[in-house]
């Protein structure tokens, strides 16, 4: 599990980025202007955690249950709320309510790992969902270009075994790129830049993560 250091930001779009000797890389911005709203304990919940929050929301838009939560700690109400594992030590770190400072968090040339909720694509065929061939485009070929082809099997066993690649819903699922490199950090705007493209449309949830599979995401040399 992941328990490198992570903030959870909103995706504003994509911008680029133009090195000294010309270079162009194209960077997703990032705002991640997240307040620690609350702890998950090892003796309370069974394992530690930071609870961050982003964006401010009216009362009337909370149930009272979450409303009471936020004023029993003196808290201005979030709208979204995310749970990062962490040790004990990395937990005992931070304030109920402490603002999580950017360039103290990552810096430039880290990795990260980054996770999303994808585009919905609505119901879509097997060439667009899965990347199919299609059917042959000629020798009187009528109506079956894009389709997927037989789905079920002979007399033995005789049905369309599970699993099998049909149409249906596409994307509209989480999802996570991992190994993405820190362009460029501006922590007087609460900004993150992240080198290409992570999942999500503009103004979707974020969650940004040290790469697992980097050591806690150590910078690139």
């Amino acid at each position: 599990m992941n328990e490198y250091p992570g903030v959870v930001g909103r995706k504003l779009g994509m911008t680029q980025l133009i090195a000294e000797d010309g270079t162009v890389s194209p960077c997703t911005v990032i705002e991640a202007h997240a307040v620690v709203v609350g702890k998950r304990s090892l003796d309370k919940d069974g394992y530690e955690a930071l609870i961050l929050g982003i964006d401010e929301v009216k009362e009337k838009h909370l149930s009272k249950a979450v409303l009471g939560a936020f004023k029993s700690k003196n808290l201005a109400p979030k709208r979204t709320q995310r749970e990062f594992r962490c040790t004990a030590e990395y937990a005992a770190s931070f304030e109920v309510g402490q603002e999580l400072a950017l360039d103290q968090l990552f810096e430039v040339g880290q990795f990260l790992d980054v996770c999303g909720v994808s585009r919905g694509r609505g119901f879509s065929g097997v060439v667009r969902k899965y990347h199919f061939a299609g059917g042959v485009q000629t020798h009187g070929t009528h109506e079956y270009r894009r389709h997927g082809g037989s789905i079920g099997t002979n007399m033995t066993p005789g049905r369309t075994m599970k699993g099998r690649k049909m149409p249906g819903q596409h994307g509209n699922a989480r999802v996570s790129v991992q190994n993405q490199r820190v362009a460029k950090i501006i922590p007087e705007q609460h900004l993150v830049l992240v080198h290409g493209g992570v999942p999500g449309s503009r103004n979707g949830i974020v969650e940004l993560r040290g790469a697992v599979k980097r050591r806690g995401g150590r910078v690139a040399k």
